[in-house]
């Protein structure tokens, strides 16, 4: 089960509406203005311009350390930006304490070894949905708004393509650095460590509450045609905690998750494997079974020998 004990009055459930406009008010204040140290920084580590930088961001990736600079920005504005509103939410507004002691003490190799299996199984399942949700069709009605999203996804493809087309190890390990662990840790404290407890509690049902916050994992990505695989990661997050009691786990299967991606587009680039990141028109039907099934085995296991933390949690 999560933990998150907090006392204070506006943690809870009573509060719940409260609550959240706080979250969300905080947390784009956080976001914002370490974005805005990011930008006013850059141009002196980067040796590049002000401009040249917002022409970055607004798609013109000419100029040189472009790749570097955006994954500073982003690192620091995302990735550090999400872990920064969650610690001020906890600890200031909610004045919440995470037992990290409890949490570390649940983490092992055999648990860990589980959660890479279930992070390999689900990436295997999740080539079906990125499959299923690119087929998804709004009605006639709605014809403007999926051009729009169309639009808006080609352009968020545009930069990922140019993110991950690494042109040397030290843009590699940046890559891995920004994409995996700072994503990682700074998406799963704000979600699972912060959102996903705070819906068990509102909605009194721990999958309501895990599938709500896997909804607004997904949603605050802003990507239609990738709505569907973030929606699965974010619950088998979600449950990774909630069977364990510790967030080392779902942070470990996020990590694992986006520098496997990494890595896949790495080898494509260099030849050494067949992977395109952008196709969407075929999936492999055994590769997602066989997911599934090592998915649910995984999450099966994992329940198992965690079984015993929901005990543990009284005496914290």
């Amino acid at each position: 089960m999560e933990i998150y004990e907090t006392e204070s009055e506006i943690a809870q459930r009573k509060s719940w509406l409260l609550s959240l406009i706080v979250i969300v008010l905080v947390g784009l204040g956080v976001l914002v203005v370490l974005q805005v140290i990011a930008l006013a920084v850059a141009p002196y580590l980067f040796n590049i311009s002000l401009e040249e930088i917002m022409g970055l961001m607004a798609g013109d990736y000419s100029p040189n350390n472009g790749r570097m600079v955006l994954y500073f920005v982003t690192g620091v504005g995302s990735g550090i930006g999400f872990w920064v509103a969650a610690y001020v939410i906890m600890h200031f507004i909610d004045k919440a304490d995470l037992h990290w002691q409890v949490q570390f003490s649940r983490f092992n190799v055999i648990g860990a070894g589980l959660v890479l299996l279930i992070a390999f199984g689900g990436m295997l399942f999740n080539g079906l949905l990125v499959y299923w949700n690119s087929k998804l069709v709004l009605p006639e009605f709605m014809s403007g708004t999926e051009s729009w999203m169309k639009d808006m996804e080609g352009q968020l493809m545009e930069l990922t393509i140019f993110l991950t087309d690494f042109q040397s190890v030290p843009e590699l390990l940046m890559g891995i650095l920004v994409i995996g662990v700072l994503a990682g840790i700074g998406e799963e404290m704000f979600f699972r460590g912060l959102i996903q407890p705070k819906m068990h509690l509102y909605t009194g049902n721990a999958h309501v509450g895990i599938w709500l916050t896997a909804l607004i994992f997904s949603a605050i990505h802003f990507q239609f045609y990738g709505f569907l695989p973030r929606l699965f990661l974010g619950g088998m997050f979600g449950y990774l905690y909630y069977y364990s009691g510790s967030l080392t786990y779902p942070i470990l299967a996020h990590i694992a998750n986006n520098t496997i991606t990494v890595l896949m587009v790495y080898a494509s680039n260099e030849g050494m494997i067949d992977f395109d990141m952008e196709s969407t028109d075929t999936v492999s039907y055994p590769a997602a079974i066989i997911g599934l099934l090592v998915l649910l085995a995984g999450i099966f296991y994992f329940k198992k020998i965690n079984k015993s933390n929901g005990e543990l949690e009284q005496g914290i």
